[in-house]
């Protein structure tokens, strides 16, 4: 019989005086990437520590009245708090390293994602997606920019993972206890919960609103599990990526319409927004609402603020990725919303639509995202490319180089990924500073005066924290599913001095975690070899609903237990963000296998590199724009096969090849004191050359400069005069739309010769008629650069080209001086675009004239 309590109350933890700060200490993550708190929480008893699951306010409420007291007359123990809180109090109140231009100081920049990865005892993230919106928090807080992240509150968060028998993945949901959260419900003006009403249906659907402190960064999160809600809208939040598609929109909509709310209600206007993906799409419709409602601006008039105040990051790598919801179930959730904003069906549905007047077309929130928003990037250089190709049909009149997404490479937030041990060293010979500012290219290159010896210990003690943990786990996974003892599977796994390469992320099938075992005799051969073993840990999710990936980790648990690969070969299961660390901080290599170019980014391998390990990938994501030979392992050719077969073929003797004649003998090349020198120095030039470029510090930097400045100063220029900029630059548009096919180019002449000098100089001059727009309504460039011999253009060098005159025939007269600076084929065509001091990008617009 089970019994429930009648009633429940929470009892917080008295501390007494002396040991008091560690409650603050407990409600802010900041804890999270300072390894001295982690430490400070630690003594409370590492069992109890890993009994609450690494959450400090769980462990101040399972650590009993006499513990505390025993604490508080503790002096070292008091020292060592006091030590945490005055670093915490210091970097709480330090100026900012970063602003944004163009802010006020009322206004934030608000980061929407439908996961963060904050910490293992917060499991509303599965990914990379959160991991990423994570670590941008932290990098926010550590730079002090005025960000604001937004959520979701899953109460039973994502599923932990547990390998049946056979090695199939079962999905197991528990209940997030809230009380033992560092949680805030926040309240309104008046004092009471915060209540937001988000419209769903027809009916408005009841949202509170949670805070969670990532150091300086507030994060808030949504939640529909409050009394106010009928049972089946309590359940909207319940799980991450749970549910069907219905769910899903649901989901979305409170996150992009729920969120902008919320921020709102709380005081918190938003100069900018960033959508972590097309989850959050809805919050520039809602945005748009707002200002509607505020100043009277009609859609389209409202649309230019809210769009160019906007960012859009896209993670996408192929079609299939893309959420596409059937046009009935938008209009059953969303037509009363949109209807009220004086917008139809078609017109609301094309906004989601490649052709908007294809009624059949389903609805994409990606797309929505992309046309409400005024920057988009790809995350990775590689990626950026791979985003154009997906999207170009969105913007049918410019070539694949000009389609208006740029790249902003995704980075790690070091202190969160590095090792304790590792860690240790680089404070002491590249300076504390790498934790708070570590985008210092010329520190980061006192690694290299970190001795041998000390480098090889700190890498070995790591490893060996790694493979103990590993063989504890492997244990007591293997002893649930029914073996052990006599049972052959049950050995002793891993060696903790053998070559060790991870292998740890989402299965799917685009990531080829099966690749290595194409030839498993040769592989067997390879990992066997005696005098040079290597060892492999896989660790890794398979979404609930994709049956092949889950496939795929039954095939890898399958080959772990054959004779040749047992306890060479390991699988961890319940992966989070607890594990992955443990595998960057302790692996030798870290191996990427991707379907090229389906990768948009992958980080694990630079929190990999970060803590000493060597990469050995797939040219894709970041590692095809970061590769250098000497500074990890190039698997494979830097081409795209057709035959994907053919490519697994090529990929898989280049991998086999490079472990057993290049990465096995260079690790295990010693010198007399035992040493890998070699092999140490690749480490050192891996991390001095990775570790300051690929860090979320940059990241967020970047994005702060290209997209957050320009965006937060369009908004406030479009918003002058309670929206008289843009109704002014609403019914300029409607003029050049007008006109815009009435442009004729009559004449284009150069002075160059068949052949040129590299860098002599070419004028270029144009005669066109504008019909009834004016030379101050365009902007011609030159475009120029490579063209093939058969005449098609693949330039992206850019002159603007200089107005000079108009003739009584309103005939207009620009020109232009182009040098070229690389040999070859050179061509040059005319572009004409839209001109005005308030628009914020030209591109976006679709209207372009090519002579």
């Amino acid at each position: 019989m089970r019994l429930r309590a009648t009633r429940t109350f929470l009892v917080e933890p008295a501390l007494p005086a002396a040991i008091e700060p560690l409650k603050h200490l407990a409600h802010n993550l900041y804890w999270s990437w300072d390894t001295d708190a982690v430490a400070l929480f630690e003594r409370l008893g590492r069992d109890r520590w890993e009994d609450a699951g690494h959450n400090p306010v769980r462990l101040l409420q399972m650590t009993p009245r006499s513990e505390l007291e025993r604490l508080a007359r503790d002096d070292g123990f008091v020292t060592h708090l006091d030590r945490v809180n005055r670093a915490f109090t210091a970097y709480m109140a330090r100026t900012p390293q970063k602003t944004v231009p163009g802010t006020s100081d009322e206004e934030v920049i608000a980061y929407f994602s439908l996961e963060f990865a904050l910490t293992e005892s917060l499991p509303v993230y599965s990914g990379g997606l959160g991991v990423l919106a994570g670590d941008h928090l932290k990098s926010a807080s550590d730079l002090g920019l005025p960000l604001v992240g937004v959520g979701l509150l899953y109460r039973e968060g994502y599923f932990q993972q547990a390998l049946g028998p056979d090695g199939w993945q079962n999905e197991e949901y528990a209940a997030i206890d809230l009380a033992s959260q560092p949680l805030q419900r926040q309240h309104g003006a008046d004092g009471e919960p915060l209540v937001i009403p988000v419209p769903f249906d027809g009916r408005n659907v009841s949202v509170a609103v949670w805070r969670i402190d990532v150091g300086q960064t507030p994060l808030y999160l949504l939640d529909t599990d409050i009394d106010q809600n009928s049972p089946g809208d309590r359940k909207i939040g319940s799980r991450l990526y749970g549910g069907d598609i219905e769910t899903r929109i649901q989901q979305e909509m409170l996150l992009g319409i729920g969120g902008v709310r919320a921020l709102h209600a709380l005081n918190l206007h938003p100069a900018v927004c960033h959508m972590n993906e097309g989850h959050s799409a809805l919050l520039g419709v809602e945005r748009i609402r707002m200002l509607m409602e505020q100043t009277g601006l009609s859609f389209a008039e409202a649309m230019l603020p809210v769009s160019s105040a906007t960012v859009f990051t896209t993670h996408t790598a192929v079609a299939a990725g893309i959420d596409l919801f059937p046009p009935d179930l938008v209009r059953r959730h969303l037509s009363h919303y949109y209807n009220a904003m004086g917008l139809g069906d078609r017109d609301f549905l094309g906004l989601g639509r490649m052709n908007p007047d294809d009624d059949m077309e389903p609805f994409s929130m990606a797309l929505l995202g992309l046309r409400l928003s005024g920057y988009r990037n790809g995350v990775s250089k590689l990626h950026r490319t791979v985003s154009r190709r997906l999207w170009e049909a969105a913007w049918p009149r410019l070539p694949l180089e000009q389609v208006p997404i740029d790249s902003v490479t995704n980075g790690v937030h070091l202190p969160t990924w590095v090792g304790s041990e590792v860690g240790d060293l680089y404070d002491r010979y590249i300076g504390r500073e790498w934790r708070d500012d570590p985008v210092r290219p010329q520190e980061w290159k006192r690694v290299h005066e970190v001795p041998d010896e000390e480098l090889w210990s700190a890498k070995v003690r790591q490893r060996h924290q790694l493979v103990s943990r590993a063989r504890m786990q492997h244990r007591e996974s293997a002893a649930r599913r029914g073996f052990g003892g006599a049972d052959p599977e049950f050995g002793e796994a891993l060696d903790p001095n053998a070559l060790t390469i991870g292998f740890a992320r989402r299965f799917a099938g685009y990531k080829r975690a099966t690749l290595l075992f194409r030839d498993p005799d040769r592989l067997a051969r390879i990992i066997g070899n005696p005098e040079r073993p290597i060892q492999f840990i896989f660790a890794g999710k398979a979404h609930p609903r994709d049956e092949p990936a889950k496939q795929l980790i039954r095939e890898v648990v399958t080959y772990s237990r054959r004779p040749e690969f047992r306890d060479r070969l390991v699988v961890l299961e319940r992966y989070d963000v607890e594990l992955a660390r443990a595998l960057v901080q302790g692996c030798d290599v870290w191996l990427n296998t991707p379907l090229r170019p389906l990768e948009a980014s992958g980080t694990s391998g630079m929190k990999a590199v970060a803590n000493g390990g060597l990469h050995l990938s797939v040219l894709d994501g970041w590692w095809h724009e970061a590769f250098q030979p000497g500074l990890g392992w190039q698997v494979g050719r830097d081409r795209i096969d057709d035959d994907p077969e053919m490519q697994d073929a090529f990929d898989t003797e280049s991998l086999y090849d490079l472990l057993e004649n290049d990465v096995a003998p260079l690790f295990y090349e010693r010198d007399p004191d035992g040493l890998p020198r070699r092999w140490l120095a690749r480490m050192k030039a891996s991390v001095g050359t990775f570790a300051p470029l690929f860090t979320t510090h940059r990241m967020v930097g970047e994005y702060a400069d290209t997209a957050y400045a320009p965006a937060a100063h369009s908004w406030g220029a479009l918003r002058a005069g309670e929206g008289a900029a843009a109704r002014e630059l609403a019914a300029w548009l409607a003029r050049v739309r007008e006109h815009w096919h009435e442009i004729k180019v009559y004449a284009v002449e150069d002075d160059g010769s068949e052949t040129s000098a590299l860098a002599q100089e070419v004028n270029v001059t144009v005669q066109l008629h504008l019909g009834q727009l004016l030379p101050p309504d365009v902007h011609i460039d030159l475009v120029y650069g490579e063209t093939s011999p058969s005449g098609d253009f693949q330039g992206d060098s850019i002159a603007p080209m200089t107005y000079e005159s108009m003739g009584e025939d309103g005939i207009c007269r620009y020109r232009a001086t182009i040098a070229p600076e690389t040999s070859g084929r050179v061509g040059y065509v005319v572009r004409v675009l839209p001109a005005h001091a308030n628009l914020h990008n030209a591109l976006d617009l679709n209207l372009v004239y090519w002579a």
